[in-house]
């Protein structure tokens, strides 16, 4: 078979919209140029926001944190935080998805021929919305997953500062190998310093007694992360964000990880060993009850009314 008889034509009735320069368009058609530092040399920072049931959850501090992670690596759009709300609003509008992973990235641009100076890139804005994506499912959640520690430690945050969105994921991606060769779902990294960091788009807790820990070092901090502290005291939990071991994952009564791609999700398994009794236990049940019904409260949610045509 020759190469072009063996290429497959882009799936132009999958679902989802995208807004590159300047226009929104069906999510197949959306291209960024090939010279462009974001896809030559990984230069470019995202977020991911999620819309459920027709509305989107925590979009302005998505939103705040996505600029953040962009001046955090000098680059600037023309967009106003209101505008950027506005572009998202729309395209989730013009998707007519109810359920929806949401991505904005802003990539460093193409440098003038024969340049390597990034300073000389327009900074560039693009988004797109397309079906929710699920780390795991819900009914897959039912059991609870299976995890393992990586033996691939994740990328230090001396050399990559992991508060920034980013897209070095190839420490993850060996972790991700890591998992399915051992017959698991999703792994977590070690920091070169010894303690856990994340996996693959997710923090991680543990639950010993009323306390529950999360790793302070090499993360992304996660907005589900961030909702699951808050959360914490109403559920009569003690927070402890710091140094977190195998050790303590292996001896907790409860292990879960957070991700905007599924929320609130229990971990059965570790390393071979069972988490307690090897069901997903109260605490984090009550946890993924707790943040799912937040996306019904008017003080997290922004509907789509109001979005321009």
């Amino acid at each position: 078979m020759s190469i072009l008889a063996s290429q497959q034509p882009a799936p132009h009735d999958a679902p989802g919209c995208a807004y590159v320069d300047g226009a929104f368009i069906p999510l197949a058609d959306a291209r960024i140029p090939m010279l462009d530092r974001g896809f030559v040399r990984s230069d470019a920072t995202y977020d991911v926001t999620h819309m459920w049931k027709g509305q989107f959850f925590r979009l302005d501090d998505y939103i705040e944190r996505f600029y953040a992670s962009m001046a955090g690596l000098r680059m600037e759009i023309d967009e106003t935080p209101a505008e950027l709300r506005a572009l998202i609003l729309e395209a989730a509008r013009r998707s007519g998805l109810e359920d929806a992973y949401v991505q904005m990235t802003c990539t460093r641009g193409v440098p003038p021929a024969g340049s390597r100076d990034p300073r000389m890139c327009k900074n560039r804005l693009s988004l797109f919305v397309q079906p929710f994506v699920w780390i795991s499912r819900p009914e897959q959640q039912e059991s609870g997953l299976k995890m393992v520690v990586a033996k691939t430690p994740r990328i230090p945050s001396e050399a990559v500062d992991q508060r920034i969105k980013n897209f070095h994921w190839l420490d993850l991606t060996r972790g991700i190998f890591e998992a399915y060769d051992q017959g698991a779902d999703v792994a977590v990294h070690p920091s070169i310093h010894g303690g856990l960091t994340e996996g693959a788009g997710f923090n991680i807790f543990c639950l010993k007694g009323r306390t529950l820990s999360t790793p302070a070092e090499g993360i992304f901090e996660g907005m589900t992360r961030r909702t699951v502290i808050e959360l914490a005291p109403s559920h009569q939990l003690e927070v402890a964000v710091g140094r977190v071991n195998a050790e303590q994952l292996y001896e907790a009564d409860e292990v879960f990880l957070t991700s905007t791609a599924g929320g609130v999700m229990p971990v059965r398994e570790i390393d071979g060993r069972l988490v307690g009794n090897g069901r997903p236990g109260p605490v984090t049940l009550s946890l993924r009850k707790a943040y799912w019904a937040l996306h019904e409260h008017p003080d997290y949610t922004t509907a789509l009314t109001g979005a321009e045509a």
